[in-house]
């Protein structure tokens, strides 16, 4: 069973994959368009780059699929090179590394759900 902390970051980081695919299901072309979905994804990203480092340190072995060193460098270049962000290169993190990412993670997800007692 996995402790309290690492339930918790889990959890932030399926709601996140959630939010992502939400941006996804809104299309490449859409996604192009509209700077507010680019924001979007990037605060996910940030977001999940910031979890991913947390669970790096409370030392959970990301699992098959899923790098957390990534997640954290994107959070970097995200956040100190923001000017310098690819937006195809974005949209397929968004739509095709992320999802995988999720479903890598469906075991740990629902680990933490029943250690905080929410399954």
């Amino acid at each position: 069973m996995i402790n309290r902390a690492v339930s918790k970051e889990v959890l932030h980081i399926h709601a996140w994959l959630q939010r992502v695919a939400e941006i996804v299901r809104h299309g490449r072309e859409a996604s192009m368009r509209d700077e507010l979905l680019q924001e979007a994804g990037d605060s996910l990203m940030m977001k999940l780059g910031e979890a991913a480092k947390r669970l790096s340190r409370l030392e959970l072995l990301a699992p098959d699929g899923v790098d957390w060193s990534l997640a954290i460098a994107n959070r970097n270049f995200i956040i100190h090179q923001y000017d310098e962000v690819d937006r195809e290169q974005t949209w397929l993190t968004l739509s095709q590394d992320l999802p995988r990412w999720h479903s890598s993670l469906r075991p740990l997800i629902e680990d933490a759900q029943i250690a905080l007692g929410l399954s």
